[in-house]
């Protein structure tokens, strides 16, 4: 008898991973739909990677239940890998081979015959605009160029979930818009997309819903509105500060005119409903002559109030 569909692509209850008597993931949950794009946020450390790494079935769980794709990765880890696609953080191509030598060899892992590979190189390579550069050797290519090979070689086995870790990191801006607008295509079509990023930009831009990790744990999980709605006001505030001005004192004045306000070295963010209206308040309040910015909150708003802002090494 044939079994049912899982009720989730991925599903993951009191996940853990422990190395030694460091845990890197500390029993989180989590579900991935059929269709969406999920993303894991966070900084470094977090645990983003070592999560990425026990759904993609190459680093076993330390605790909890995880299945994919309604399997165990512990039993049915090879029957799971033959319906991914997996884009690593850092490209493993085979550098001193041909764009398409790269896309055919890949191809033979999963036991496709060599016509359909050929079939999918072809449209696959169109696809991340560099079917002209099939010849090319891959060590010579940009950056750019080279991810987009990536994302096209872990999509020739047509699979039901791709996973990418930190894809574009370290890409000039152009070769990352190049990138979602072919991750959105791939959306589009049905792939289901698993992300990890440190970019706010890029989780906005291409998740439907994420979780926010630090330190192995999950600390928020919605869709980018609904943790911008969740955790910060509508508007924030720039109050920019004269190097003279006594920075403790202004930030004490600015506390009676906000529902929170950050003070950083050379600035202050006022988080308020109306960013005008406070403005206006710190016109009459004395700040006339401070340079203020009034913006939209936004996700790396969320992210810097719950992960803070130090750097964790």
């Amino acid at each position: 008898m044939q079994s049912e569909e899982p009720e989730h692509l991925v599903e993951a209850r009191a996940l853990t991973k422990r190395f030694a008597s460091f845990v890197a993931v500390d029993g989180i949950d989590f579900a991935i739909d059929s269709g969406e794009a999920f993303g894991f946020l966070g900084p470094n450390g977090a645990g983003k990677t070592s999560t990425m790494r026990m759904v993609g079935c190459v680093s076993p769980r330390s605790g909890g239940v995880l299945r994919v794709l309604g399997m165990d990765p512990a039993t049915d880890g090879p029957r799971i890998r033959g319906r991914i696609g997996v884009v690593p953080q850092e490209d493993n191509l085979d550098t001193e081979l041909t764009v398409w030598d790269n896309m055919m060899i890949y191809g033979r892992y999963f036991d496709m015959p060599r016509p359909l590979i050929r079939e999918r190189a072809r449209e696959l390579l169109d696809f991340v605009q560099l079917g002209d550069r099939h010849g090319s050797k891959v060590d010579p290519l940009s950056g750019g160029m080279k991810r987009r090979l990536t994302i096209a070689r872990a999509l020739i086995n047509e699979p039901e979930l791709l996973l990418l870790d930190e894809p574009t990191t370290g890409l000039d801006p152009q070769a990352r818009h190049m990138l979602w607008e072919r991750l959105y295509q791939l959306k589009r079509r049905g792939v289901t997309l698993v992300l990890t990023t440190h970019y706010m930009e890029e989780a906005e831009q291409l998740c439907d819903r994420l979780v926010i990790m630090d330190q192995g744990r999950i600390v928020a999980e919605g869709s980018p509105r609904q943790l911008i709605e969740q955790h910060v006001t509508r508007e924030v505030v720039e109050v920019r500060f004269d190097i003279a001005e006594d920075h403790d004192e202004a930030v004490a004045r600015l506390r009676a005119l906000g529902d929170r306000v950050e003070p950083l070295a050379d600035r202050a963010l006022v988080y308020t409903q109306n960013g005008d209206a406070t403005v206006g308040a710190l016109s009459a309040d004395g700040f006339a002559n401070s340079a203020v910015l009034v913006r939209r909150a936004s996700l790396e708003d969320v992210f810097l109030m719950l992960t803070g802002r130090s750097l964790e090494e």
